[in-house]
């Protein structure tokens, strides 16, 4: 199936026209192909294997509306000409193509029509192709790597009996895919290697070549692994620059580049391009115009345009992409913490282990004060992801969620750990605008330790980074407006304290631990500059709190 194998055929419109679109196609220049066999159209009827050309073309040059027609009407033509393989594989194209415009109900319905053309023929390439594409489905789809690691198998035999190296690379594709998804991130990415050689040899098409280049950099994305995703973008873009210029590729590629910009802060430089992309990529790519649309809702929130995000996000959503945790967060920057860990928990119930990675930190830091045993929860769940798939931006999230339930307990000394450990990956990775979140983090430890100098020079070095980014003033910790800069469940805490409430009583009142409570009030004495709990009480009513009678 690659594009240097189309059956010879005779001339089916001017001779050199037809001529000069073939040989463009088979060099990459997409533009010069379509053209050429666009003026030969107009003169006379195509055969169906230059009105493939034109349509691959089309594709490539982003007129997916035409491409598509001109593909279905190619399919009908081939089963009426009772030539079922060669419909399957035109089937088998579609689906791909329709999978890639993030349409999964259509790409289904054409890959089960070559199902049903290849089930009663003898095993071929196509087959092959079938057994990717639905050992793709299995992992995307239905979050089980099983099947995918059943039909890498099967692929790789069939690779060897039909002397087929594209199939080899596709056994090599499914198996890293699922062996990274089942944890085995070494190993799986050693397979994913081996699956570009076919790739590079050029013993496949184009349009699958992209899509096994795209996939494993959305895996790196997943994963936070920005290092690796770097190594692999430069790479795709060697590969697509010895194509065409006008290689639909070449856009992708642009969107992994500025993601990985983004990922550094230079949202500046990333925003304008970024939406101009999601925009031209739409119906062409539409997972990946997602991907452009949930990086410019976190790019404008980051900055403090709550309303130009809420508008990338609901784009988003409607190309069937859930837009969390960057949807969620908005609400909680709202002071609408509830709604946003709802919007949380209902997200993490549709997804599999490496898509709650990216949930599971602003859960935590959303819990940990209001309900710090269901934070725990998940951030023991972070730090075993961070553990299986030794992914270094995993690895700095559960560092900074276990430094989150280490200051819900008041426990300085260990927090300030786990937030220097997260700093050094951020630091590592690139990531100045996660890199401020510590540093504020750790001021606020610092100010409850009592140690005013280091604090301050904490959040300084935050605010500069923000500067820097152009960031808007971080969320966290949210304060609700409390005096003495008193937490919410500190709050509460000290109206206890008011009415004479023991640490026993309190946490009886609170539904929280008696240590906790008494961390609590430790946290109060130091806010507002106290040492007892007659003085905490006064201090309170001089600032309004209402006293919580006992239960």
């Amino acid at each position: 199936m690659s594009q240097q194998s189309l059956p010879p055929h005779p001339l089916s419109a001017t001779p050199q026209l037809v001529t000069e679109a073939r040989e463009a196609f088979a060099r990459g220049d997409w533009d010069a192909a379509n053209r050429a066999m666009e003026c030969a159209a107009a003169e006379t009827a195509l055969g169906v294997e230059d009105q493939e050309i034109l349509a691959r073309s089309k594709w490539w040059l982003g007129d997916v509306q035409g491409s598509m027609a001109l593909s279905e009407g190619i399919f009908h033509r081939r089963v009426a000409n009772g030539l079922p393989r060669s419909a399957a594989r035109a089937a088998l194209m579609l689906s791909l193509q329709w999978g890639l415009r993030g349409n999964i109900a259509v790409s289904s319905a054409w890959l089960n029509r070559a199902r049903l053309l290849l089930e009663s023929l003898p095993e071929s390439v196509e087959h092959g192709y079938l057994l990717y594409l639905e050992g793709n489905d299995a992992i995307y789809l239905e979050g089980d790597p099983g099947p995918a690691l059943e039909a890498s198998i099967r692929l790789k035999e069939l690779s060897h009996r039909l002397v087929a190296p594209e199939l080899a690379g596709f056994a090599s594709m499914l198996a890293g895919l699922a062996a990274v998804r089942s944890g085995d991130a070494r190993n799986g990415f050693r397979d994913l290697d081996e699956a570009m050689l076919p790739v590079l040899a050029g013993e496949l098409p184009p349009e699958w070549g992209g899509d096994i280049y795209c996939s494993v950099i959305h895996l790196c994305y997943e994963m936070a692994d920005y290092a690796r995703m770097r190594a692999w973008t430069d790479a795709m873009a060697s590969w697509c620059a010895g194509l065409s210029t006008s290689f639909m590729y070449a856009g992708v590629v642009r969107v992994h580049e500025l993601q990985l910009l983004s990922a550094e802060g230079n949202w500046a430089q990333v925003e304008p391009e970024i939406s101009q992309l999601s925009e031209r990529l739409r119906n062409a790519h539409g997972w990946i115009a997602a991907d452009c649309f949930c990086e410019l809702g976190e790019i404008r929130r980051r900055r403090g345009d709550a309303t130009g995000a809420a508008a990338a996000f609901a784009e988003a959503r409607k190309l069937g992409v859930d837009a969390q945790p960057g949807s969620a967060l908005l609400l909680a920057q709202a002071g609408r913490t509830e709604a946003a860990v709802d919007a949380l928990r209902a997200a993490l119930a549709e997804r599999g282990p490496l898509g709650r990675a990216w949930l599971l930190l602003p859960m935590v830091e959303l819990l940990a004060l209001e309900n710090p045993a269901e934070a725990e929860i998940y951030c023991k769940e972070l730090e075993a992801t961070a553990s299986r798939y030794g992914s270094p931006g995993f690895l700095g999230r559960a560092n900074q969620a276990r430094g989150s339930v280490l200051m819900a307990e008041q426990q300085w000394p260990e927090a300030v750990t786990a937030l220097e450990a997260a700093a050094k990956v951020y630091r590592s990775q690139h990531l100045r605008y996660e890199l401020a979140e510590i540093h504020h983090r750790l001021a606020f430890v610092m100010a409850a330790r009592g140690e005013h100098r280091a604090a301050r020079a904490e959040r300084a070095t935050a605010a500069a980074i923000r500067t820097q980014l152009g960031a808007a003033t971080s969320y966290w910790p949210k304060t609700s407006g409390e005096p003495g800069g008193l937490t919410s469940r500190e709050v509460e805490v000290l109206a206890c304290v008011m009415s004479g409430s023991s640490n026993r009583e309190i946490a009886a009142t609170l539904t929280i631990s008696e240590k906790t409570a008494g961390r609590h009030l430790t946290n109060i004495f130091t806010k507002i500059g106290v040492s007892s709990r007659t003085a905490a009480a006064a201090w309170a009513r001089q600032h309004g709190i209402p006293e919580r009678r006992r239960s």
